[in-house]
């Protein structure tokens, strides 16, 4: 399940929201917490119209199970719809860690937890944080 649900997402498969309940909960930093298909779908398309391509690293994906609660940490690359490729190994480096709980064969809830400043532009943040002045 959960290789199918990163393989539709990275292909945008249409029939990846198939793999979610009727209210299933999202949170995405920035975004926020939101719930239902409708959501997850406009959440989709917000991130589609930003993104040219993205995939994860499937095979390399470290994954925790405990009763309904999948947690998988993994790495992540893509291409912004303005040819910046990321992660670029330096500041970015393309990790993510989502939370998935499930009712039955179906994603209840997903916590995606990753920079969504895929390319490390938020400058004055990157400099403050690595120890130097903001310009």
């Amino acid at each position: 399940m959960i290789d199918a649900y990163f393989r539709r997402a990275d292909s945008r498969d249409p029939a990846w929201l198939d793999l979610f309940t009727e209210n299933v909960e999202l949170f995405f930093p920035k975004f926020g917490l939101t719930r239902g298909k409708a959501a997850l779908a406009e959440f989709s398309a917000r991130l589609a119209a930003e993104l040219e391509s993205l995939e994860h690293d499937i095979p390399g994906l470290r994954i925790i199970v405990a009763g309904d609660t999948i947690v998988v940490e993994g790495t992540e690359a893509g291409v912004t719809r303005s040819g910046v490729r990321w992660p670029d190994g330096v500041v970015s480096q393309g990790r993510f860690c989502d939370v998935f709980d499930f009712a039955g064969t179906r994603i209840r809830s997903i916590h995606i937890y990753v920079d969504p400043d895929f390319t490390s532009a938020d400058r004055d943040r990157v400099r403050l944080l690595r120890g130097a002045a903001a310009a």
